[in-house]
């Protein structure tokens, strides 16, 4: 944080009218932190995209911090950590999302970047064959010391947890309310387990109610911030649906659980199967195989090498795309810790030398 005060103005710029997530970062982007944002001239906030004369008027005219006030109370009282979107800690997967959350609230102990992180979502109502599949699969994951991320709701997630916890892996639940609260009400026990060796995520103020309308934007974080969404059963419709379509839209690795056409929780399943926006499961060393989790031939990178020079970022960025079948920009970002231009620069050598090959949505793979 840049100043002691930045955090009151960190918290008010969430809620001002008219400024959404993709607002906020476009301003914060512009002015470095949330105080700056607060005291820049009302003309140089409206020539900024997408804010305009409208927008940059509602933030001039913001003068009540009360809420916010009371909301630092209550994160000291509770020790919970707020996480502004150039916090170091905030989770950097979401940064890749245009609509990143701009303050995230987060109690627990965790790594929410942990190298490596799966979404598991499903249906409330799953069946044993979804239960039993769920652990399994969770059961698999812990050599891997893979975080697991889900949404703390009935079924899936809940079973998701609960197994993160009996394979000692950490797990998150990310809440469409505030953290004074848990809902439903019968995982209080579980949340405190998973404060333990893991924790509670959400972007809400305390004192904001599970309405319906949260969860899709709960949902989005779910989505955003892992590596993989897995999803074992859904309907054609519903949260876990919603959560995949955003997983799809941000380009993230999918995966869903085949099942009978003539059952209902696989439904969703097979549907994303059908229209190429999930990757059949079949087990999860597959699935790690595809992530590039398994240890695998590096003969072809070490080859590459031998015949043209490359220089250190190049290289990093071939090692990276060579360890899988084909890798997202937002990946190599991620891995690499390179900057944007770095990587850029090193993907255009790499392409025109013919060691990879660009394909559509910024994905690339080893020619």
């Amino acid at each position: 944080m840049s100043n002691p005060n930045d955090l009151l103005y960190q918290i008010a710029l969430t809620q001002i009218n008219l400024i959404g997530c993709v607002q906020a970062k476009k301003l914060v982007d512009f002015f470095g932190n949330a105080e700056a944002i607060f005291k820049a001239p009302k003309k140089e906030l409206s020539n900024i995209e997408g804010i305009g004369e409208i927008k940059a008027s509602y933030i001039k005219n913001f003068i009540d911090f009360s809420l916010a006030e009371k909301e630092i109370t209550f994160i000291t009282k509770h020790n919970i950590s707020p996480l502004f979107i150039t916090n170091p800690n905030y989770p950097q997967r979401l940064l890749h999302c245009y609509d990143a959350p701009t303050l995230l609230y987060y109690k627990g102990n965790a790594n929410l970047n942990q190298p490596k992180i799966i979404s598991i979502i499903g249906t409330r109502t799953n069946s044993a064959y979804g239960k039993e599949i769920t652990e399994s699969i969770v059961k698999n994951a812990q050599p891997y010391q893979t975080l697991i991320l889900s949404g703390l709701a009935y079924g899936i997630d809940a079973i998701a947890h609960k197994a993160a916890i009996q394979n000692n892996l950490p797990t998150i639940g990310v809440l469409g309310h505030g953290l004074d609260v848990i809902y439903p009400n019968q995982h209080k026990d579980l949340a405190k387990d998973m404060l333990i060796n893991g924790g509670l995520l959400t972007e809400f103020m305390h004192n904001t109610k599970p309405d319906k309308h949260n969860f899709p934007r709960r949902n989005r974080i779910v989505a955003g911030m892992c590596d993989a969404v897995l999803v074992i059963e859904t309907a054609t419709k519903g949260g876990s649906m919603i959560t995949a379509e955003i997983a799809y839209t941000y380009n993230k690795d999918l995966f869903a659980i085949p099942g009978k056409t003539t059952d209902a929780k696989s439904a969703g399943c097979n549907k994303l199967i059908q229209q190429n926006k999930a990757i059949i499961f079949t087990n999860t060393d597959d699935m790690f195989k595809d992530l590039g989790w398994l240890q695998k031939d590096k003969k072809q990178s070490i080859q590459k090498s031998l015949f043209i020079e490359l220089n250190d970022n190049e290289q990093i960025i071939l090692n990276i795309i060579a360890s899988k079948i084909q890798v997202h920009i937002d990946e190599i970002y991620l891995q690499s810790g390179l900057s944007s231009s770095s990587v850029a620069a090193s993907i255009l050598n790499l392409e025109l030398q013919n060691v990879i090959i660009g394909l559509p949505g910024k994905v690339y793979k080893t020619s």
